[in-house]
């Protein structure tokens, strides 16, 4: 059985945020969703997430995320062996099993990095294998040590090494695999006589190696996975590294992206072929787009579902359904839990919430379609409003299959205008009104010839 131990107790004093470091975001979700993701990826059944600093966001976050998770809290914070002895219940219950150990602020790990490694560890019978990259920047890393035949003998702290063993190019990754009761031994062993008196993870290397136990590393082939992040530019870095994974992953399968600068697409999007993805536009959450599509430029989509042959331009679609051959833009807004019928076309300016609309209606320009079910075939002229606020209530509006809504019009929910029925401009409609039938809901005109004169509303010219 796999499973997994998370370290997500770091404040990121370099961050200069007010959350905890792992709830930091890349692409908008915090590092740790990644992290989360890929050891379930992975195929980790128990997971223990390790934490600290404001550690009820964290916890919360992860709550709603899933359920499953366990937390430990380490308080105070000695090292990184320290934050695994918080797990020691966790530990204990598998004892029998392979535990991977990583950081919550590696966005970049995967499951197949992960998934080689445990290969790697059970081929070769090691109670600790870690993952390990070879490193251009040498600065700060955990060296990994080897003997002059390549066996793996410790790993020293960048802090505590001389020289020498500065100049050690292949760096420790923080992810490592564990044989549950052999981690739970080396953890007993471990102490804190080192530079900055704190309890290190790294020493259970040593530790097992010295008990003739199996050790070894796993070199990646792509040290990118192993990237973290301590500060607002390096974090930067993590977001350019993984947009350009995922446009490039996408434009293999087929999605057209012309120009990458300013489109950021998240990791679990899903994009059909043929569909064209233009600059300045973000697509997010559990977004899933049909193919033969154009989204912006200017365009915001977050966990929605858009069909085939759609057309967004300069659009912002939030929680919502957009079906097949339907047009938007520019600069239309759809709010969440509304559903454009196959065929709709939605103009400039025009805001659609919580709202049905049927297949082939129309909108133009200039409109708010609130809380309302639209047949299909409906016509919107300019200006239309459904007014489904009273201050206290919302209500909705029901609007037949047909119907001619003129210009100006305001729809005082609830009401229901049958099908087929026309509206005229500058009409306000408190009253339901019958299939077929003409509303004109509005004051009688009157003129008052020589008002202006007599009155004399304006400023007279010295």
């Amino acid at each position: 059985m796999k499973c997994a131990i998370i370290l997500a107790g770091g404040k990121g004093t370099r961050m200069k945020a007010e959350c905890p470091k792992v709830m930091c975001e890349v692409l908008f979700e915090p590092m740790i969703y990644y992290v989360v993701k890929a050891v379930k990826e992975a195929g980790a059944e128990d997971i223990c997430v390790i934490t600290g600093y404001k550690h009820e966001i964290v916890e919360g976050y992860l709550k709603d995320l899933d359920a499953t998770i366990c937390t430990a809290l380490q308080e105070p914070q000695l090292g990184t062996g320290h934050a695994v002895m918080q797990a020691g219940e966790f530990i204990a219950r598998h004892r029998d099993d392979e535990i991977l150990i990583l950081n919550g602020d590696g966005p970049l790990m995967d499951a197949e990095t992960i998934n080689k490694a445990y290969d790697y560890h059970k081929n070769n019978d090691n109670s600790i294998t870690l993952i390990s990259a070879i490193v251009d920047d040498t600065n700060g890393i955990g060296h990994i040590k080897r003997d002059e035949n390549g066996v793996l003998l410790r790993i020293v702290e960048h802090k505590d090494a001389n020289d020498e063993e500065k100049k050690i190019n292949e760096s420790n990754a923080g992810c490592y695999w564990f044989n549950g009761a052999d981690l739970e031994y080396a953890l007993s062993k471990v102490t804190n006589n080192n530079a900055q008196n704190e309890y290190y993870l790294t020493d259970t290397l040593e530790i097992l190696i010295n008990e003739g136990k199996n050790a070894g590393a796993y070199v990646v082939e792509n040290s990118e996975v192993i990237l973290g992040a301590n500060d607002r530019k390096q974090l930067n870095g993590l977001n350019t590294i993984m947009r350009k994974n995922i446009n490039t992953k996408l434009m293999v399968g087929g999605v057209d992206i012309p120009c990458t600068d300013g489109v950021m697409i998240g990791m679990d999007v899903e994009i059909g072929a043929n569909t064209q993805i233009l600059p300045n536009t973000i697509i997010i959450g559990k977004t899933k787009i049909g193919d033969n599509c154009t989204i912006g430029p200017n365009t915001y989509i977050d966990n929605s579902t858009v069909g085939n042959d759609v057309i967004l331009d300069n659009c912002k679609i939030l929680d919502s359904t957009i079906e097949d051959g339907v047009d938007c833009g520019p600069f239309v807004k759809v709010r969440a839990n509304s559903v454009l019928k196959k065929g709709v076309h939605i103009g400039n300016f025009v805001e659609v919430k919580n709202s049905v609309v049927g297949e082939g209606s129309k909108s133009a320009h200039l409109t708010y379609i609130g809380d309302s079910d639209v047949g299909s075939d409906v016509n919107f002229g300019c200006g239309t409003v459904t007014c489904n606020y009273d201050g206290k209530n919302k209500a909705r509006c029901k609007i037949g299959n047909g119907a001619f809504i003129g210009c100006n019009t305001n729809l005082i929910a609830p009401v229901e205008v049958g099908d087929m029925a026309y509206i005229a401009a500058g009409s306000t409609i408190t009253d339901n009104i019958p299939a077929k039938a003409l509303s004109v809901a509005r004051a009688k005109q009157v003129n008052k010839e020589g008002w202006v004169d007599v009155k004399k509303p304006y400023k007279e010219k010295k």
